[in-house]
């Protein structure tokens, strides 16, 4: 454009960055985005002139996904999920929002979401939390009449195949690891903890002296919400008190700080590869399970222990426990 529009003021930012307001007589300024004649600010233009406030950039359009997503997180239908949980919905939801958020959450069909669900196909844990994650927000979204069906009713998600999961270990691992690894290091904390309290990556790095009253430890676990309550049986005891351990917390890094989830895993594993042990902290609960279930603890113990609900865990240790008796009675009888 060679000719200047009406009421168009140009400035620079003490950056050096040439601004353009519009601004009729002594009226207030409005600030136009882009570049000068660009679509964008033409937009804008036309739409000053017209009188209309310019459209808020932080405030989506209550039609839109990115609407509905805003919305959901602020229900109580979101808020009371487990912290891990809402983190890991978050992640999606992200990735949702960047791809089609602006698309109008009355027009997602069941094809949208089987075709998320077949984007994400090669890793099917992560199609099955696509799923479960836009199934909780588009049930909540009918249940408070913001919609009249649900799009993901009757999608199945990808059936996962069939492994035996994180590898367990042994006891011959243990002493393998404990011979590189002897009392007073970090990394015999770090399998001290994990060993003997059965918790999770997340919660053995939460842990501490301020769970303890009385030589039990009392924890809600962030993944499922479940208090647990933990006896610190002695050789639990010994280790901690040599130590090293954090004023707040057991496992701590090499600095004495906590770590988080993500950075305890890395590093424990580390310490595994230097002890020769192939295998990571997720192996550690089973072994602990194994363990309890093999002494004869029951499926109602082993819920209350490692904070499972629903009998399938728990039934799955003590099964094979009973297995092993039983073959073993068995064959003392040839």
């Amino acid at each position: 454009m060679t000719k200047r529009l009406p009421y168009i003021l140009r400035e620079k930012t003490r950056h050096g960055k040439t601004v353009w307001y519009f601004r009729v007589q002594n009226g207030p300024r409005t600030r136009l985005p882009g570049e000068y004649g660009s679509e964008e600010f033409m937009a804008a233009y036309r739409a000053a002139l017209a009188g209309e406030k310019p459209a808020d950039k932080n405030k989506p359009n209550p039609k839109s996904l990115r609407w509905l997503v805003q919305q959901y997180r602020q229900s109580s239908s979101y808020t009371s999920l487990s912290p891990a949980t809402r983190k890991q919905r978050d992640n999606i939801f992200k990735q949702v929002v960047e791809t089609s958020g602006e698309a109008p959450f009355a027009a997602i069909t069941r094809k949208h979401i089987v075709d998320g669900r077949e984007r994400r196909a090669k890793t099917p844990s992560q199609a099955g939390h696509f799923i479960a994650t836009m199934r909780g927000m588009f049930v909540w979204a009918v249940d408070v009449s913001l919609l009249t069906a649900d799009p993901t009713t009757g999608v199945k998600p990808p059936k996962k195949p069939k492994t035996s999961g994180f590898v367990a270990w042994v006891d011959e691992d243990v002493e393998q690891y404990y011979a590189k690894w002897p009392l007073g290091t970090h990394e015999r904390v770090w399998i001290d903890v994990l060993l003997y309290t059965g918790l999770r990556r997340g919660d053995a790095v939460t842990i501490g002296m301020q769970h303890v009253r009385d030589g039990i430890a009392t924890i809600r676990t962030a993944k499922t919400g479940t208090e647990v309550s933990i006896p610190i049986l002695p050789p639990l005891q010994r280790t901690l008190e040599a130590g090293p351990t954090g004023d707040m917390h057991f496992v701590v890094g090499k600095n004495g700080k906590p770590l988080v989830k993500e950075s305890f895993g890395n590093m424990f594993r580390d310490a595994c590869n230097a002890a020769g042990v192939k295998k990571s902290a997720h192996g550690i609960r089973k072994i602990a399970a194994t363990r309890a279930a093999e002494a004869g603890a029951t499926v109602a113990e082993l819920e209350a222990m490692f904070g499972w609900s629903g009998g399938r865990m728990a039934s799955l240790y003590t099964r094979t426990a009973d297995r092993r008796r039983l073959a073993l009675r068995g064959w003392s009888k040839n």
